[in-house]
């Protein structure tokens, strides 16, 4: 691992923690997950002002210390070019054990950065992050429609544990 942070994968892309310079790209990736997660259900139509709350979201989670963002930035292209995200923190369970649960709230990763070893990396170093804050157990929240991520979830190991269900009032 260099000095700065960074860790280099074995893929196309390099992960850090992410700062506040950059937000703008941060957001812009959360709002583009946000956007196709409303693909995948009209329940989750997008706010007109998504943009502004990404980044009012993540400049109070970039300060809160129970969380982890990580940027992950493209080889080849500039330097500073952010294609990937992730949303995540530490929180305790009141009823369960393990206690501490590490929660990936947004994971996302432009189109062509995937498939070559990219997620599960980004994966792992979530992972790696969150149980360096305490997580005992790690869980993942995405919309139960997104057929992706279910596969790209079950493929590392991850199974439904609890449903949030919804409906229109």
């Amino acid at each position: 691992m260099a000095s700065n942070g960074e860790k280099k994968g074995p893929s196309a892309i390099t992960i850090r923690t992410a700062r506040k310079g950059d937000l703008d790209q941060l957001a812009a990736l959360l709002v583009r997950l946000k956007r196709l997660n409303a693909e995948f259900d009209p329940l989750l139509n997008v706010r007109d002002d998504a943009d502004a709350q990404a980044k009012k979201i993540l400049s109070a989670n970039l300060d809160d210390p129970s969380f982890v963002i990580l940027a992950a930035e493209g080889s080849g292209g500039p330097a500073g070019t952010v294609v990937g995200i992730v949303r995540a923190s530490v929180r305790e369970r009141n009823f369960y054990m393990p206690i501490q649960e590490g929660v990936i709230l947004d994971i996302y990763l432009m189109p062509a950065f995937r498939r070559h070893g990219s997620g599960t990396y980004l994966l792992a170093e979530t992972t790696r992050h969150l149980k360096a804050k305490g997580a005992e157990i790690v869980t993942a929240e995405f919309p139960s429609q997104n057929d992706i991520a279910v596969k790209f979830y079950g493929r590392h190991g991850f199974r439904a544990v609890t449903s949030h269900h919804a409906r229109e009032v």
